[in-house]
């Protein structure tokens, strides 16, 4: 399901980058890494990809403010699921609110990931 997919990991913890990025290749994804979303917008704004992963708290804009501005200035509907390593309700509800299509708690296994694609629509 994952394979050949162009996946922009928006992630400033190394580990998590590592362990995430990892699990993705052997998948056959295609990775690029993002450590804050800065960066994200600028890779949204150079190049196509499939589908998003965003921490919620990165240095400099955080994967709330990426979020929306890849939906309302860049006008984008890629497929963005939150990251986080919380379950608290009010933060998956606005993540909903500024665009993103799901939220996974870290650490995630693919199984998971690839659940919640299933649940979404997306890749089928």
């Amino acid at each position: 399901m994952l394979k050949d997919l162009k996946i922009l990991i928006a992630e400033d913890n190394v580990l998590n980058q590592k362990i995430v990025s990892h699990n993705l290749l052997r998948s056959g994804a295609n990775v690029t890494l993002a450590i804050n979303g800065n960066e994200v917008i600028e890779e949204m704004t150079r190049g196509h990809y499939d589908l998003i992963l965003m921490d919620l708290y990165m240095p400099l804009t955080d994967g709330f403010e990426a979020t929306e501005y890849i939906r309302q200035t860049l006008n984008n509907n890629i497929p963005i699921i939150a990251l986080s390593a919380s379950n608290f309700e009010d933060e998956i509800k606005r993540c909903m609110s500024i665009g993103m299509n799901a939220c996974i708690v870290k650490p995630f296994d693919l199984e998971k990931l690839q659940k919640t694609l299933l649940e979404l629509g997306i890749f089928n």
